[in-house]
């Protein structure tokens, strides 16, 4: 097989995954992971897939990641984030918490937390407080998302529009160099518009491959947001954006 037509192969094996890892994909192709690095580096120097620590991802801007997925990818970053995020969150506040692999980290790393009262569209979130019998957490109604487990829907706008809390706490699936946040199913975005608008402080979480990354919606924009946790901003422009519209980062 020559280099150019492995290179097509496993842009479609990244696709038709969502993730691919180096070990995989020096198996499938009897290579070694040497040339599967060199492989992945120059994929996504061309821009055809996003190149994570260990392997690669889709770099498709109308499909999402599987959600078993980007439940394992940059999960040590993730855990970071929420461990930092939470002690921003004092006992006895009201909050909202979207969907997302991430803020599922987050709402792990809030177990400790005592008297929140907890506003979700996300099943697994809802589901993590199931014993915190010192939480009060509301899950809002409508459409059922497979398999991530968010709800999404005009209702579900609709019961969200309903609150007024102290926090919203975000996940994206994308940031732009220009600010814009962005994600792939409108109806989320519909969701997520909603919580930025009804919270009095919104903090967004995002690990450093969300900064670059496509997808198809613009949710809104990242001067919108009061503090952005993640591991590594990698854009200057955007940092002073942040700066001068008074958003603060915290890199963890």
């Amino acid at each position: 097989m020559t280099q150019q037509h492995r290179h097509q192969e496993i842009v479609n094996w990244v696709i038709q995954h969502g993730y691919a890892s180096i070990d995989d994909l020096a198996h499938h192709f009897s290579v070694t992971p040497q040339t599967i690095r060199r492989d992945l580096n120059n994929l996504a120097n061309t821009g055809k897939i996003i190149r994570y620590h260990g392997g690669a991802v889709s770099q498709t801007s109308t499909q999402n990641t599987a959600y078993h997925t980007r439940q394992i990818m940059q999960l040590n970053e993730k855990k970071r984030i929420a461990k930092q995020l939470v002690t921003y969150i004092p006992n006895h506040a009201s909050l909202f918490i979207n969907i997302g692999t991430t803020t599922e980290t987050i709402a792990k790393a809030l177990l400790k937390h005592q008297g929140l009262k907890i506003i979700t569209n996300n099943i697994h979130v809802a589901s993590l407080f199931c014993n915190k019998t010192d939480f009060e957490v509301i899950l809002a109604g409508g459409q059922l998302r497979q398999p991530d487990g968010g709800i999404v829907g005009q209702a579900t706008v609709d019961f969200i529009q309903q609150f007024k809390v102290d926090f919203g706490i975000i996940g994206i699936s994308g940031i732009d160099a220009d600010g814009a946040l962005l994600d792939f199913d409108y109806q989320e975005v519909k969701v997520s518009q909603a919580i930025i608008n009804n919270s009095r402080a919104v903090y967004l979480a995002a690990d450093h491959s969300k900064f670059g990354r496509n997808a198809v919606v613009r949710l809104g924009h990242i001067t919108q947001i009061s503090k952005v946790f993640t591991d590594h901003c990698p854009f200057s422009k955007l940092k002073q954006q942040l700066n001068d519209y008074n958003v603060e980062l915290i890199e963890c």
